[in-house]
């Protein structure tokens, strides 16, 4: 990774496990400084540890993204800093039901993490890199951002709204020298993800992913994480004819039949 002209830090939002964690790690093997915000202090703080333990300087944000306070408080510790890339992983789902039966702070948290949060924090960072004229911007996504799926109503719009602002920020950037990548993700092996009680066996790893987003940060706008299966269903689900019968026939299954339509698609590929 370039740290010349994405660094000397880097602000990973989502930070403290899973794919966040693996950005964090590859970032500090590359030398960058890191600012990492999560929601729970404990792993940032036990994650922070090894890393400074490699010669890199760390700081930690705990901040709930969900609330409108989360780039104050993030701003509070970065304003002294030179941040020259920014991930924002955060969005994770783990409410599932009909959007007229949930709780309005249920659905309206899916959309403060995944929607207001990204555009807040990428316009701020965004705005300084531009005075510079470098840096760069990750947002993850999911394939689940290219079709609406029942029981997922919030979460599979907010994703895609990420797809299609990063593909807008990626031609409004590109002439201020920032790169913006939208890294799309599929089934992967989250700490997240096996607290929902969903099997990871078929998952990809998470430095997979993020090693794949680093890799391709220049290569936007939108960059699907080479997971066997993964860019036949990102086609197959963005028919525009017969979007009825699509969306019936590929709504996202329900968690405990994730990895089993994950090697099925797998293995369809595999033909």
């Amino acid at each position: 990774m370039d740290i010349e002209k994405y660094g000397p830090w880097a602000l990973v939002v989502g930070g403290s496990e899973g794919v966040g964690a693996a950005f964090a790690r590859l970032l500090a093997a590359d030398g960058f400084n890191l600012v990492l915000i999560a929601r729970k202090q404990a792993p940032l703080d036990e994650l922070a540890a090894g890393l400074r333990a490699t010669g890199v300087d760390v700081r930690t944000v705990s901040a709930d993204l969900s609330q409108p306070g989360a780039l104050a408080q993030t701003r509070a510790l970065t304003d002294s800093l030179d941040i020259g890339l920014l991930i924002y992983n955060a969005g994770a789902n783990s409410v599932r039901g009909r959007f007229i039966d949930l709780p309005r702070e249920v659905t309206q948290a899916v959309i403060d993490v995944n929607v207001t949060g990204q555009a807040d924090f990428t316009r701020h960072y965004g705005a300084l890199m531009a005075k510079r004229g470098r840096g760069g911007i990750i947002l993850t996504g999911s394939l689940g951002g290219y079709l609406g799926s029942p029981t997922l109503a919030a979460y599979t719009a907010s994703k895609s709204f990420s797809r299609i602002f990063s593909e807008a920020l990626w031609a409004e950037c590109a002439p201020l020298g920032i790169d913006v990548l939208h890294l799309n993700i599929g089934f992967t092996a989250t700490p997240a993800m096996a607290r929902l009680g969903m099997p990871v066996d078929m998952a990809e790893s998470p430095e997979t992913v993020a090693r794949e987003g680093l890799e391709n940060i220049a290569n936007g706008p939108v960059w699907i994480v080479s997971t066997p299966g993964n860019a036949a269903r990102a086609r197959l689900i963005s028919l525009v004819d017969g979007r009825a019968a699509t969306v019936r026939a590929h709504a996202i299954v329900p968690r405990e039949d994730t990895a089993k339509a994950a090697a099925q698609l797998q293995n369809q590929v595999a033909r």
